[in-house]
């Protein structure tokens, strides 16, 4: 990446931002573009923004694996396209799993499943657990179950589910390059169902593909105009088996720089530093957390994090706190 010097008070910017004004795409860029010098100065003012609605609270997500591998996409960065056959846990095991999640004071459960859409016998069974969840817990419930119609997302809403994840992962110009099974704009019509029947819209993406910094201003604007209220900003960690295997880690301070465009460019948004973020990030970790308000802990997918008591004494150690708003 090529730094640049700007000459702006991002601070300044930021109360703005507060104030009702919108950043520009234009200094959405140079946020990206900036020198490493002013990542401090743009991590303050990013913070500033994180401060006035989250406070410093930050909110815990634990993920379910419901279905691993088997998946018919073509998603050339995930590592479950790879797997012929898939492996689906018992509803018991997915149910004390959102156990385990309320003891560690998370927010929301997320339940994942690979595939391009769920199948009526998925919608049955995920009903089913949701129900045994939500009968048993003050916990939300986040699902991940790929495509999804309209009438898929009142379903679920009558359920009990909370909030539906489907990312755009990139900008509409760069989505070619990492997926031909399905369009960016089944994404985005799926982003449109799930807020369309009321559920909570969880929609973020993956950086760290090759895309150019155009390209993140594109997605941060995009979700912006969906009203998606979480984004998980995903860091690519390269998967073995997958056409990116190999490919480098990004800069942490690139990192740093991309949640603060997010945070300016979607101010009142839940803000997730996701996947990847151990790996990428590092010993800056705790920095991410001034600009994003919620992490997932206790591992990914098909990855494994730094651990539950890792992450809390990581935020306990930059002075921020659990969020256990739900559990009031």
């Amino acid at each position: 990446m090529t730094e640049k010097q700007f000459n702006v008070d991002w601070k300044t910017r930021s109360h703005q931002v507060l104030a009702g004004a919108r950043i520009t795409r234009e200094e959405a860029l140079q946020i990206l573009q900036s020198h490493d010098n002013d990542l401090l100065a743009i991590l303050d003012a990013a913070f500033q923004i994180r401060l006035h609605y989250f406070q410093r609270n930050v909110r815990l997500h634990v993920i379910c694996n419901a279905r691993n591998g088997g998946c018919t996409e073509d998603c050339v960065y995930c590592s479950q396209t790879n797997s012929p056959t898939s492996t689906v846990p018992s509803p018991e095991t997915v149910i004390a799993g959102a156990h385990t999640a309320h003891r560690m004071k998370a927010a929301r459960y997320c339940i994942v499943s690979s595939g391009r859409t769920p199948s009526d016998e998925d919608i049955n069974r995920i009903v089913a657990i949701t129900r045994a969840i939500k009968a048993e817990l003050p916990i939300q419930v986040c699902l991940s179950f790929g495509l999804l119609s309209f009438d898929q997302a009142k379903e679920l809403k009558q359920a009990g589910v909370d909030r539906y994840n489907h990312n755009l992962e990139t900008s509409e110009r760069f989505f070619p390059n990492i997926c031909t099974t399905h369009a960016y704009a089944d994404r985005a019509a799926t982003a449109k169902a799930v807020k369309a029947a009321g559920l909570d819209l969880c929609c973020g993406g993956l950086v760290g593909l090759g895309e150019t910094l155009e390209d993140r201003v594109d997605l941060a604007f995009a979700l912006n105009e969906l009203h998606a209220d979480s984004i998980p900003v995903n860091f690519l960690n390269p998967r073995p088996g997958t056409r990116y295997e190999g490919h480098p880690l990004m800069q942490p301070t690139d990192c740093l720089r991309t949640l603060a465009m997010f945070r300016f460019v979607n101010p009142a948004r839940e803000l997730r530093a996701a996947g990847g973020r151990e790996a990428v990030l590092g010993p800056l970790q705790a920095l991410s957390l001034f600009p994003a308000n919620s992490i997932f802990t206790n591992g990914y997918l098909t990855t494994s994090g730094q651990g539950y008591q890792a992450d809390l004494a990581m935020i306990n150690s930059a002075g921020f706190i659990i969020d256990e708003i739900v559990h009031a």
